[in-house]
């Protein structure tokens, strides 16, 4: 299942934003408008489905740091609210502080709700309610299964509901947003792993960190047994350069030979501005694509020269699976906008809350360019 949009409540700059998941999405924006935060804020999301959205939370500095950063009326809450729609299912979570009684450590982010609806039309069917421990199921037959202390505060009904057969509205939804990729940046230092040979398994997506990349390009060649759309790629990069990749005792390991040097480059000696895009070519080439792509800032340590080929390499991918964008290059941009004609997405700060040009409190966009069905129903 591919996501049709998202919705976040607040989270750091973010107030309230309900928009659309389009086959390419592309946010570009000046420095401390919360671009990132739209990046990290979907991310949770995938996190609650791997059943880690409260160790991270914890990590980023608790609920305190990673809730709304603005001024607050009186009254207002202080919960992180966060949910995504499919075609015809909704998920949502929301997390907050433990209450005065509440087992649990203090200043530990709590969930305290989680909800997954069935869509049919303008009607809703809910089909699991969670509240705080308390987690009920609706079955095939229309009847409801309760499960007390089922899950601890910081754990997912999502994750831990497991059994396929019996709660199959959760295991599509865990499913769908399990198979997410998200790509912040790959470390291209010396003692990075994307230098290094790795163990021989066919990879069909990169790794967030890319530690698997000889693997995942190896998996092409190897596997797959076609690299020509590969190639092309490096032909549009690197003009005269070809990129090989095999198997070696068990180890996985590539090179590239450019068209002025006289012998193949291996990986712990090329450029990181080289070696990035090498990654970035195993993100939007790999032997099978997540349904959902988000990358933070893709354009870093890349020479101005690798933007147009870039823009190419996106939108190609893009009528494979989503694609999610986050830049504050302009340049990145227009080369998207004059591959794909994608709309320009302008991040701003609008009264202290992160905002879009010409997104609707409804999730449209002003500009026409949106052409899925409002929801209607923007709550989180």
């Amino acid at each position: 299942m591919r996501p049709s949009d998202v919705a976040i409540s607040n989270y750091r700059s973010i107030r309230r934003l309900f928009m659309p998941i389009q086959p390419l999405s592309v946010f570009v924006g000046e420095n401390g408008v919360g671009k990132s935060n739209l990046y990290k804020s979907l991310s949770l999301l995938r996190d609650a489905a791997t059943g880690r959205i409260t160790r991270t939370i914890a990590d980023e500095g608790g609920l305190n740091s990673v809730c709304w950063s603005g001024m607050r009326q009186r009254g207002d809450d202080a919960r992180l609210r966060l949910a995504a729609r499919f075609d015809n299912i909704k998920y949502s979570i929301e997390l907050g502080h433990p209450g005065p009684v509440e087992a649990a450590f203090p200043g530990e982010p709590m969930i305290k709700s989680e909800r997954i609806e069935a869509i049919h039309g303008k009607r809703k069917v809910l089909m699991m309610e969670r509240t705080n421990s308390h987690v009920s199921v609706r079955g095939e037959n229309g009847a409801w299964s309760e499960h007390r202390d089922a899950v601890l505060p910081s754990e997912t009904a999502l994750a831990d509901f497991l059994d396929g057969k019996a709660y199959p509205e959760i295991n599509l939804v865990r499913n769908a947003m399990q198979s997410w990729r998200f790509y912040h940046d790959f470390r291209s230092d010396p003692a990075s792993p994307i230098r290094k040979p790795c163990l021989a398994i066919t990879t069909p997506s990169l790794s967030a960190d890319g530690s698997d990349l000889a693997a995942a390009l190896a998996t092409l060649y190897a596997i797959r047994e076609d690299a020509a759309d590969l190639q092309d790629a490096i032909e549009d990069a690197f003009p005269g350069a070809e990129l090989r990749a095999w198997e070696d005792s068990g180890r996985c390991e590539f090179d590239l030979q450019l068209a002025d040097m006289p012998r193949p480059f291996k990986a712990h000696e090329l450029s990181d501005g080289t070696l990035k895009y090498i990654c970035l070519l195993a993100v939007f080439m790999g032997y099978r694509l997540p349904p959902f792509i988000a990358l933070n800032e893709p354009e870093t340590s890349l020479h101005p020269s690798l933007l147009p080929p870039l823009a190419r390499l996106i939108a190609k991918a893009s009528r494979r699976a989503d694609v999610w964008i986050v830049t504050h290059s302009e340049h990145l941009m227009e080369a998207l906008r004059s591959e794909s004609s994608v709309p320009l997405r302008r991040v701003i700060k609008a009264k202290g809350a992160t905002a879009i040009e010409g997104l609707t409190a409804g999730g449209e966009f002003r500009d026409g360019e949106d052409d899925r069905d409002d929801d209607e129903d923007n709550d989180d």
